[in-house]
């Protein structure tokens, strides 16, 4: 259950990159765990869900924190055209890394973060592009009620074992 306190959002900086990477790290082993155990998550993975600077050189990186300080929610935004997007549609930015710790999921710290990647890629960008694991019901029902809707020219078979559907939304 999400505390009642006031969150806050704002750009990550260099001082926020272990403790992202930390909470990115948990809060996809814990969902995928609870809610698709089928799969694992890799040293590799990891690693990249750890590589917050490098994220943070091409991409826009919020924090959402709690009253206290803490980082409690994270999410990207490659802006169109960057290097490493995977939007597949000219203009749009590219959405990742969307992550609440455990004890503040459920409500505002998502909302949060996802208003000011919208509202950034609004006023820099046709629309917003994004991948969701398949199986991934939950997430994917949380982006269908903000608008998103799928986009199959955008799905991407990675390996045998990870397929990515595609949602987008134009602005």
């Amino acid at each position: 259950m999400e505390r009642r306190m006031a969150y806050r959002v704002r750009e990550a900086t260099a001082a926020d990159d272990v403790e992202i990477g930390e909470l990115l790290v948990l809060a996809f082993d814990e969902q995928y765990a609870r809610k698709m155990p089928e799969v694992v998550i890799s040293e590799g993975r990891r690693a990249s869900l750890r590589a917050v600077a490098a994220k943070r050189a091409v991409a826009k990186v919020w924090v959402c924190v709690a009253g206290e300080g803490r980082v409690v929610g994270t999410v990207a935004l490659w802006p169109p055209g960057a290097q490493g997007s995977e939007a597949w549609v000219a203009g749009a930015c590219d959405l990742r890394h969307l992550a609440v710790a455990s004890g503040h999921r459920g409500g505002a710290v998502s909302t949060l973060l996802l208003d000011t990647a919208e509202a950034w890629a609004r006023a820099h960008g046709t629309g917003v592009c994004l991948h969701v694991r398949r199986g991934a019901k939950g997430v994917r029902a949380l982006y269908a009620a903000r608008g998103y809707a799928d986009a199959p020219e955008g799905d991407l078979d990675q390996r045998p074992d990870v397929y990515l559907e595609a949602m987008r939304k134009t602005f």
